[in-house]
């Protein structure tokens, strides 16, 4: 059985959240040190973060979580049509062309215009696929990975794939699965041996989310939603030289390098149950889609919770469950002896999936798109409370 269709995961119509994954081809290494030519990439986790934050400001895509590894890459996101259609033509367009402006100023992209924004906006079948676009999770993990594959290229002086084919997409089903993916991605670092704890995994969700609360900031990488005079941008081609053009752009685009959380990009962890559900939660600072959160529990048991689940390594007697998490198990209605199981060897489970969730979920799902079950349905009904 081949991988499930994306029509069946995930509609750029519909609001849902899904766990992608990206990895490399032909032994390439994204990140780290490559043993064998001893080369190393580690500098590139960074702007890899990177492009996901300057995404995040202009996609109508909340980031939940992501952990940048050696060779591949997590990231779960919410696609959300609902911020999307609050957007007016002028903002929708602009957006777009920030991402793909359809042409270059040497080798970087170019500013979107007024010329092409009014493009754009005079037409309505186009501005409609754009919109569409905007929360679609193909087209942000298509930005996403494009600009790595051609950067990563150029650094290993060659041609050809860089990633291992299209991302695989599992679709989150219920809080149970979502508590459990964000854990997983959260620990990938730990699971690896490539930190002792959550607070030492650099470039994952987690340490962010733990610097901001420590009140680390840093220069944001968000979008600046401006465009430039399409007059002065053509005179600059004609009379500068491409050293100069690229000053000419930087100064074009008017970038507030202000400080911001390290976390600011990220959707909020919590949920907060004084908004009503229809709230979109727009964001109005510019550097994600929405402040709508996505757990219903607070990031110091999140973080309590993920700390001690890091605890529970696969060949090590589990501790007892605290009772504060307990509770959160209880409603889940997760099996707490077989938590360490479910997030360490969430693969196992979920691995060879198109969804992920409780079992109830995954048959419900199932049902949605005209199956009898889920890979991996039977399998986990060992971790949840019949």
């Amino acid at each position: 059985m081949g991988r499930p269709k994306r029509a069946e995961q995930f509609d750029p119509r519909e609001i849902c959240v899904v766990h992608a994954i990206q990895r490399c081809v032909r032994r390439a290494f994204l990140a780290g040190v490559d043993e064998k030519t001893g080369k190393d990439f580690s500098f590139r986790r960074e702007w890899i973060r990177r492009r996901l934050e300057a995404l995040a400001s202009v996609f109508g895509i909340d980031v939940l979580t992501y952990a940048i590894m050696s060779n591949h890459l997590h990231v779960m996101v919410r696609n959300r049509p609902d911020v999307v259609d609050s957007w007016s033509d002028h903002e929708v367009a602009i957006r777009w062309l920030r991402v793909f402006p359809g042409q270059r100023l040497d080798e970087h992209l170019a500013e979107p215009t007024d010329a092409a924004i009014g493009a754009l906006v005079g037409s309505s079948e186009m501005l409609a696929r754009i919109r569409l676009r905007l929360s679609d999770i193909s087209w942000f993990m298509r930005a996403l990975a494009e600009p790595i594959a051609r950067l990563a290229n150029k650094q290993d002086e060659c041609t050809g794939r860089f990633w291992e084919g299209r991302f695989k997409a599992q679709r989150i089903t219920d809080e149970a699965g979502l508590l459990a993916c964000a854990m997983y991605v959260d620990l990938n670092p730990v699971r690896a041996a490539l930190a002792d704890s959550p607070k030492d995994a650099q470039h994952t969700s987690a340490y962010d989310r733990v610097k901001a609360v420590e009140g680390s900031k840093m220069d944001s990488a968000a979008f600046d939603l401006v465009s430039v005079s399409t007059e002065g941008v053509s005179r600059s081609r004609r009379t500068i030289s491409a050293a100069k053009l690229k000053a000419v752009r930087a100064s074009a685009r008017r970038v507030s390098r202000r400080k911001v959380l390290r976390d600011c990009w990220l959707a909020p962890l919590s949920m907060n149950r004084k908004v009503l559900a229809d709230n979109p939660q727009l964001n109005r600072e510019g550097v994600r889609a929405s402040d709508k959160g996505f757990l219903d529990l607070s990031w110091r048991v999140y973080w309590h919770l993920l700390c001690w689940t890091a605890k529970q390594r696969a060949d090590s007697a589990a501790e007892k469950t605290p009772s504060g998490i307990d509770r959160v198990f209880a409603k889940l209605g997760i099996e707490s002896s077989m938590w360490r199981d479910l997030v360490w060897n969430f693969r196992r489970y979920f691995g060879s999936g198109g969804c992920a969730g409780s079992p109830q979920s995954m048959a419900s799902d199932a049902e949605r798109v005209g199956k009898r079950w889920h890979r991996g349905q039977s399998r986990v009904r060992t971790c949840f409370v019949n």
